[in-house]
């Protein structure tokens, strides 16, 4: 059966195909933005086209467009290739790049870009199971956490606001996909934003 997974949550845009576990071709890009027209190209490069049975989509939480961009490109695949559609959080994808060193540090802190001047921390054990739920923080309150491991695209901002710790810059990798424990994956994909919206109802006079 193949698989393929797609994660445009953060500034990389990361597809990988895989066949009966096996990982069989992968396209990585780190762009910043665009994801929206370098996304279904990237699927298309792939080995046939990157037609799968099942798809995996990372959901956030991250960029808000990029996440919308990609739990859409999922479900307009699926509906095109009559395939099954599962989510995952792009938080757990990012702990599974460094599944090794997360394994030999018994466990580290996820830190994410999370725009408006915050950060997504979620704390991950050994076998790669989230500790908390993640949450959205501003820098002063994310670096009261004390894991020694920090991963993600701003671990580096905060080892150096916390004055300790060892870093690792990473950003979500499509190929780590089989790294993740047998429970992050859910039906229904949608975008998970991390905060609530920063838009307000209108005050009904």
């Amino acid at each position: 059966m193949r698989s393929l997974v797609l994660d445009s949550a953060s500034e990389a845009c990361s597809v990988a195909l895989f066949d009966d576990g096996m990982l069989i071709d992968h396209r990585h890009d780190v762009i910043g933005r665009g994801h929206a027209e370098r996304l279904v190209p990237l699927v298309a490069e792939l080995a046939n086209g990157g037609r799968a049975d099942q798809i995996f989509v990372g959901c956030g939480p991250g960029s808000f467009a990029g996440v919308r961009i990609g739990v859409a490109a999922a479900r307009g695949l699926a509906l095109g290739w009559s395939a099954s559609v599962r989510g995952f959080s792009t938080l757990t994808l990012v702990a599974a790049v460094a599944a090794d060193e997360i394994a030999a540090a018994d466990g580290a802190l996820v830190v994410m870009e999370g725009g408006h001047g915050q950060w997504f921390v979620q704390p991950f054990a050994a076998d790669l199971m989230p500790r908390q739920n993640v949450r959205s923080l501003v820098p002063d309150a994310a670096i009261l956490e004390q894991d020694a491991l920090i991963i993600g695209n701003r671990a580096e901002a905060f080892v150096a606001r916390r004055g300790f710790g060892r870093a690792l810059p990473l950003l979500p990798d499509a190929r780590a996909f089989l790294r993740l424990p047998e429970t992050a994956c859910f039906d229904h994909p949608s975008p998970i934003y991390g905060r609530a919206p920063d838009a307000k109802p209108m005050a009904v006079s």
